[in-house]
This record gives C-alpha cells, sequence and structure tokens, in this order.
C-alpha cells in the first residue's frame, strides 16, 4: 500500500483565524473543494467544523507543536511494510468537534468515519480523525493513523461489513493491528457483553448495530432501544476478540 500524508492541519488552524460568520464559511469551502466545486478536494477536512468556537483552534495549536504530522507520517513509513495492498491513498489528519458543536454527532460520526469509507477509498483518500473531548498524544496520533491505515487494507480484502459481526470482525482487526488497548471492559462485563451482542452478529438493523457497538450511552443518546451494556462494549468485545484470534 502506497500512503502519502497530505499536511491539513495548518489549513485547518488558518480558517479559524477569520471572524466566525459567511467569509469564513466561504473560505471554507474554497479550501475544501475542487476549481469548479464539484466535489471535494481534501476530503477529510468535510469532518471538521468551520463555524467551531475556541477550543478547536486550541487543539489544533497543541497537534501543531506536538508535530503530529510528521509523527503520523514516520507511522505510515512502519505500516506499509506489513500491508501487500496496492492500493494507493492520501492520507489527512483532521479535528472532528464532538464537545460543543452541533455540527458534530460522536456516535453518527465515527460510525460513518469506520464504516462508511467508499467513497473515500474510491477517491483515494483515507481520514484520520481526531476528536475535541480527547487529549492529543504521540500514542492517540499513531493509533489512529493505524487503525484507518489497517481498516482500509482490511476493507480492501474483504469488501464493505454489512452486518454486525462483520463490523466487529472489521474493528477488532484494525485496532489489534494497530496495538489498541482501549476499548477494554472488566473480564464479567467482557463476558456479559459478548453474550448478548452474540445473537445480533447477523443484524444489519441501524439502532440494533449503534447500541451494540457504542453501548446504552449512544442508544439513549439517539433515540434507540438500549441492551444493558457499557460504553462501547461491542468495540472492546471486537477488540478482545481479535487480540485473542492474533494470540493463538
Amino acid at each position: 500500500m502506497a500512503l502519502e500524508l497530505v499536511p491539513l492541519l495548518q489549513l485547518q488552524r488558518d480558517l479559524y483565524d477569520m471572524p466566525v460568520g459567511q467569509a469564513r464559511f466561504q473560505m471554507y469551502l474554497e479550501t475544501l473543494l475542487n476549481a469548479d466545486g464539484s466535489d471535494a478536494e481534501l476530503l477529510p477536512m468535510m469532518a471538521m467544523n468551520p463555524m467551531g468556537k475556541a477550543h478547536i483552534p486550541a487543539l489544533l495549536d497543541a497537534l501543531l507543536a506536538l508535530d503530529a504530522e510528521e509523527i503520523a507520517a514516520q507511522t505510515l513509513a512502519t505500516a506499509t511494510d506489513s500491508i501487500r495492498d496496492p492500493g494507493c491513498f492520501k492520507l489527512g489528519l483532521v479535528v472532528a468537534d464532538d464537545l460543543m458543536g452541533g455540527w458534530t454527532n460522536r456516535y453518527t460520526s465515527e460510525f460513518t468515519a469506520r464504516f462508511e469509507l467508499k467513497p473515500s477509498l474510491k477517491r483515494g483518500w483515507l481520514s484520520v480523525t481526531l476528536w475535541t473531548s480527547e487529549t492529543p498524544s504521540a500514542q492517540t496520533i499513531r493509533e489512529a493513523t493505524l487503525t484507518m491505515v489497517y481498516r482500509a487494507a482490511y476493507i480492501q480484502q474483504h469488501g464493505a461489513a454489512t452486518t454486525l459481526g462483520e463490523m466487529l470482525n472489521q474493528e477488532g482487526t484494525a485496532m489489534a493491528m494497530a496495538g489498541c488497548q482501549q476499548p477494554r471492559l472488566e473480564a464479567e462485563d467482557q463476558a456479559y457483553s459478548d453474550e448478548v451482542i452474540a445473537p445480533h452478529r447477523s443484524t444489519q438493523d441501524y439502532p440494533t448495530i449503534m447500541a451494540c457497538l457504542f453501548g446504552d450511552r449512544a442508544a439513549h443518546a439517539l433515540g434507540y432501544p438500549p441492551f444493558g451494556l457499557s460504553d462501547r462494549a461491542g468495540l472492546a468485545v471486537a477488540l478482545h476478540q481479535a487480540q485473542q484470534r492474533a494470540a493463538n
């Protein structure tokens, strides 16, 4: 897999130097879209909130000071050695505002970032999402970058996941290959969650999938029936099972 990091953080940061208003939004569109405005040129930037508040430029300043894109670039150099997929992709880091803006719902946006990648892959883009609710670190940047790369490789090999079970396999494999240790449940909760989720692995029902992947907090927030699951229970089950498969 050939991967090229495209620096986008400074472009995002520059937008927030403009006053909130139509001029800033217009500049965002001009930055995002191609010359004739018919398609997104810098696809990852679709996930950002161009009208966001002061916490977003503050986070971008922290990421730039951390040299986040250099960390991601170095991470890509290690990832390509273990992937034999022939695809060529550009990769960009983008800040998504799940903390204070109405622009982004964390659960639905994260679902899209994990499972609705066909348009991005078709355009040759991988988007590494960094959330305003999370403290940036070199480790989180590496893990987010690797997970995105291994996710793309998995989809190229197995196709897009359509059932809950396929989604769990995809994400568990990608997170385990990236060396992620979270999300994690206590042993009793892990066994309980696995038991609750197992009968639904063949479902394509969106509310059921969301409740199983992200737990009761997400189900309540989205108005879906809960299953008595902890936060991100399905993703924790997926990671645990993938780690067990890799160890055997």
